[in-house]
């Protein structure tokens, strides 16, 4: 049980004690870390299984999006029960899945497997800085969600539109501004958790978690269609 005392600063929304954002941050790494397990896994079976090459790309983006937000829906209504942490690892396992068929396109690249640790070491790089950054900025940032999720939106229309245009060059302009969005986004859930406006480790780390996703399989796509090699 939480015994830490909430801080009331005048509003109606109470600010967590530092003692617990502290435990609510460490939490969320140690969790967003044992997450990066089942994904790497679930690539890998998708890979060695085709299991997601195996679907039209139809059936495959239906897939995702009913699964996704099944998965999102069932994290939010077991954040507080001992299933929480359960329910988001299978979601980090089928994310993982999903993942499998884009890396294995860039894996069928001469270079593919350089791009992939380019890719993560990017991802890292973009973590680290965005970590780093929500320990200095003393700014209340809890504004700028707003504008990141409607932005998050508008990717998200224009990537199903793309998935009927089949446009490269848009896929690239998605794949810049994804990286710049969801970056912004792990900024914006950190601070959140440093500020004490966020106390569930379960969904800060759920958070993390789609922004990382989104930062990764964005530098990969683009690593795959600027700087693959087929020979």
């Amino acid at each position: 049980m939480n015994n830490m005392q909430p801080i009331y600063t005048g509003f109606d929304t109470p600010v967590a004690s530092v003692e617990e954002r502290n435990r609510v941050l460490r939490n969320t790494y140690w969790l967003l870390a044992l997450s990066m397990v089942p994904t790497v896994l679930g690539a890998w079976v998708g890979v060695a299984t085709g299991i997601t090459r195996a679907m039209s790309p139809g059936i495959g983006l239906v897939v995702f999006l009913v699964g996704a937000f099944g998965f999102m829906y069932a994290i939010e209504k077991t954040k507080d029960s001992a299933a929480g942490v359960p329910v988001l690892l299978a979601f980090t396992f089928f994310m993982g899945l999903m993942l499998s068929r884009l890396v294995g396109t860039v894996l069928g690249l001469a270079n593919g497997a350089s791009l992939i640790m380019t890719a993560f070491a990017g991802t890292g790089a973009i973590f680290l800085g965005m970590a780093s950054l929500s320990s200095v900025i003393k700014r209340d940032l809890t504004s700028m969600g707003k504008f990141l999720f409607i932005g998050a939106i508008l990717l998200l229309v224009a990537g199903v539109a793309n998935f009927f245009i089949q446009s490269s060059a848009l896929m690239m302009t998605l794949s810049v501004a994804a990286i710049g969005i969801f970056s912004a986004f792990i900024l914006h859930d950190l601070k959140r958790v440093k500020d004490g406006h966020e106390t569930n480790y379960i969904t800060a780390t759920l958070g993390v978690y789609l922004s990382l996703y989104n930062v990764f399989q964005s530098l990969l796509a683009l690593l795959g269609i600027a700087g693959g090699r087929d020979e």
